[in-house]
This record gives structure tokens, C-alpha cells and sequence, in this order.
């Protein structure tokens, strides 16, 4: 057998976490589908924003196989990395930054708001939890309580301001293995983690709304048979809503 423990340790960590999801989880998980079926019959929408490489679960969301298609991700190039990584941490940081980018978005009371932050204490993501809270959108948070409780040093965290808080049990730092001989660390967890919870949320909502007899508006991955002409009915009905289709 190939001679890779370091990837075997990883792997056999992450999915140590993912399988322990659920029961540490399981209260806020059932609370946040609840929101999103809210949402769902109310025809609101589900924002989802993360800065950095959180962002990667805004996309995650949007137009994805499977996935609901009430989903709508915040995405800037200032809150990203592919402009410019330094830059967008930096902005990430700054007071006042996130306001221009969420006015794109009309989020409103039948709203809710998703925001991912894995430390939860960034300018832009206590911005933006206030600014969904204002508009009296539902908050959802994926973040590590570890992690924010130790970088929070007296700062508001984004788990206190979220309605329902989906912790993704990342240590400080997210890296899960140590290096020999050195105080790095590698191995992130928080990315794998919090698509994780945002799947398992959105797929329970599916199974809610298909159950009780509406066709769940979810997207069909694009080879398989029917796909074009369900996409195109969902793209057609939220498109003047979803500025990212």
C-alpha cells in the first residue's frame, strides 16, 4: 500500500468531524431548515455570503445539482480571492466595506440571510449580520465557536448576532495536522465542513417541500435527462431575483 499517513490522518480526521456533525448540530440544523422552508413558502429568497475562501460556500449554493434553486449567493470581488487575496483580506477588516456590496441585494423580512465565517469576527461579517437583522431577515451562522471565542478578544462575534448557529467545530486557525519539528499546521477542515452543514440543511428542506406536495424547485444536474427543460423553468422564475443567473 502507498505509504501517505499524513493524508490518511487527515482524511480519517475530517471524517471524524463530518460524522459528528449531526449530533452536535442536530437542534440548529432542524431549527435553520425550519427557516429556510419558511422562507421557501413565504417565496423568499436564501442569501448566502462568506468572505475569503467562506465565500466558496455562496457558490456552493448557487445553481448547483441538487441544490434549492431559492438560493442566492453574494459574491464581490472585493470580499474574494481571485482579484486579489492580500487585498480582499484586508477589506475583509475594514468598517463600512460590506454596506455597497449587500446593497446589490434587496434583502428583506421573507428573507433569510446564510453568512459563513469560519473565525466570525470580521468587520464585513458583523456588518452584514446587522444589516440582514435591520431588514428583518432570519441569520443563520456557519462558523467555529472555537475559533471565534479565542480571536473575539472582546470584539461581537457573528454567533451572537445569528438567530441559529451552525458550529463547524474547526479548532483555532482551522489546519487540523501538526507538522514534525514545527509549530505549522495543515490540513483545513472549515470549507469541507460547512458545505457539509449547508447540504444537509438544504436537502432536509427538499425532502419537506417535496413531501408535502409541491415539486421542490431543485436544480438538475446538467447531463442528466430532463435537466434542460427544469433548469430553464427555474432560471426563468428566479432570474429577475438571482442577478448571478
Amino acid at each position: 500500500m502507498t505509504d501517505i499517513p499524513t493524508a490518511a490522518a487527515y482524511l480519517a480526521d475530517l471524517t471524524r468531524r463530518i460524522g459528528a456533525l449531526f449530533w452536535a448540530n442536530a437542534e440548529a440544523i432542524a431549527a435553520a431548515a425550519v427557516a429556510v422552508e419558511r422562507t421557501a413558502r413565504q417565496d423568499g429568497l436564501v442569501y448566502v455570503f462568506g468572505t475569503g475562501h467562506s465565500h466558496i460556500l455562496a457558490e456552493e449554493a448557487h445553481y448547483r445539482a441538487g441544490g434549492l434553486a431559492l438560493t442566492v449567493p453574494i459574491l464581490s470581488a472585493v470580499t474574494m480571492l481571485h482579484d486579489g487575496s492580500v487585498a480582499s483580506t484586508a477589506f475583509e477588516r475594514i468598517p463600512g466595506m460590506v454596506a455597497p456590496v449587500l446593497a446589490r441585494y434587496p434583502i428583506g423580512a421573507k428573507d433569510m440571510l446564510i453568512i459563513a465565517s469560519n473565525s466570525g469576527v470580521n468587520a464585513a461579517i458583523i456588518e452584514a449580520a446587522e444589516i440582514g437583522r435591520a431588514a428583518g431577515a432570519t441569520i443563520v451562522a456557519i462558523t467555529s465557536l472555537a475559533y471565534s471565542s479565542q480571536a473575539a478578544q472582546g470584539r461581537p462575534r457573528l454567533a451572537d448576532l445569528a438567530d441559529v448557529v451552525l458550529d463547524n467545530g474547526a479548532p483555532p486557525g482551522d489546519a487540523v495536522m501538526a507538522l514534525p519539528d514545527s509549530e505549522l499546521r495543515t490540513g483545513p477542515v472549515s470549507t469541507s465542513i460547512g458545505a457539509a452543514l449547508l447540504n444537509a440543511v438544504f436537502a432536509e428542506v427538499a425532502a419537506r417541500l417535496q413531501a408535502e406536495g409541491g415539486n421542490a424547485p431543485i436544480y438538475r444536474s446538467a447531463n442528466m435527462p430532463g435537466a434542460k427543460e427544469i433548469n430553464a423553468g427555474l432560471v426563468a422564475q428566479y432570474r429577475p431575483r438571482n442577478p448571478h443567473l
